[in-house]
């Protein structure tokens, strides 16, 4: 991903490890502030997951990986005590975000190789490999949904978004973001609505400040506009992203996905999920949908007019909150799926499986 800094254009991923260091973008700081954000243990790397210094599927997953690698990178006890002290950080790891199953993939993956380990040293080896070699998979994963989707871009079209399913959300390039950045640098001529995504407004924060970087021509929108931008012809599809989908394509993603699918459905509008095969949980039949935090809903974070951030209330103190971070979209909503494999109709996800 390509940011603008005060030392010109730079090319970042949204998580990286130097020696045993994870360092992330600090996205609740984004669009207001660029920084990168330094985790020196994987108790730190947990907490970033879940305070969402580091969100969206992808990003999770391979931030998950480097912690594990970080957790092993740190042991120094006794060989023999390895294997529970392991379990013990892949939980607490696992335990941030229950939703995102690129977490739960990504973790499972380095934790089966490392524990093939026969000495200490040679687990610190595999653990760094392991996890870099998940974050570059997982970076070209991205890069081919971009590949792939691109050609359902046309020129003159409106294209809505829901959330960030960007870079921001992955190692690199994004998933639904990936064929609209593919598509402009084709030189295609089209439109995107970015929903601003309350509560968290990651649309109106994130995806907007990516579009913005690359100059792609955008709008953002309030998250209950885009049916008015559907009726007026304005939006010709929907592209989003996914945070875990099970074998019957249910699909959960950020709160207001399925909404969304449903418009898109009452106005004929093609409605995809971009998502690469790490995202998709084929032991499952049920979702678990986090709830989080109240105050994401009752309060506003931005930018006051002195310059300085912080976060009003704008809800009466006696008014409760129900804050579901998720929803789930059925998958005779969904037009077909945009995986690093190729796009599949909901009833053909299963060769997903059989593929990997």
């Amino acid at each position: 991903m390509k940011v603008k800094t005060r030392e010109g254009i730079r090319d970042f991923r949204t998580v990286w490890m130097e020696g045993d260091i994870v360092k992330l973008i600090n996205q609740p700081l984004i669009p207001h502030r660029f920084e990168v954000f330094e985790c020196k243990n994987h108790q730190e790397t947990a907490r970033a997951i879940k305070t969402m210094v580091v969100r969206g599927a992808p990003a999770i997953g391979a931030t998950g990986a480097y912690g594990l690698a970080q957790a092993v990178l740190q042991f120094t006890g006794d060989f023999s005590a390895f294997p529970d002290f392991l379990n013990r950080a892949e939980q607490t790891l696992k335990g941030t975000r229950p939703t995102a199953y690129d977490l739960f993939y990504a973790t499972d993956r380095v934790k089966a190789q490392v524990l093939k380990a026969r000495s200490l040293e040679e687990a610190r080896e595999t653990a760094k490999k392991a996890s870099q070699d998940y974050a570059d998979k997982s970076a070209e994963q991205c890069r081919k949904i971009g590949e792939f989707g691109r050609d359902l871009i046309k020129d003159g079209m409106g294209v809505l978004t829901h959330c960030n399913a960007g870079a921001l959300a992955c190692v690199d390039y994004g998933t639904a973001l990936a064929p609209i950045r593919f598509a402009h640098q084709q030189g295609k001529d089209f439109t995107v609505f970015a929903d601003e995504t309350r509560p968290r407004c990651q649309g109106a924060r994130l995806t907007a400040w990516e579009l913005a970087q690359e100059g792609i021509r955008h709008f953002v929108i309030a998250d209950n506009a885009a049916g008015h931008f559907m009726q007026k012809g304005e939006i010709d599809i929907v592209i989003v992203g996914a945070d875990r989908i099970i074998s019957s394509g249910l699909t959960a993603n950020k709160i207001g996905t399925y909404g969304k699918a449903v418009l898109a459905k009452e106005n004929g509008i093609p409605f995809y999920v971009a998502a690469p095969s790490s995202t998709f949980d084929f032991k499952s039949e049920e979702i678990p949908i986090e709830e989080r935090d109240g105050d994401e809903v009752s309060h506003m974070f931005g930018l006051r007019e002195n310059g300085e951030t912080g976060k009003v209330r704008i809800t009466p103190k006696e008014s409760p909150v129900k804050n579901p971070a998720f929803d789930t979209t059925p998958a005779r909503l969904i037009t077909a799926f945009i995986t690093e494999k190729g796009i599949f109709k909901p009833g053909e996800i299963n060769q997903l499986a059989e593929k990997d």
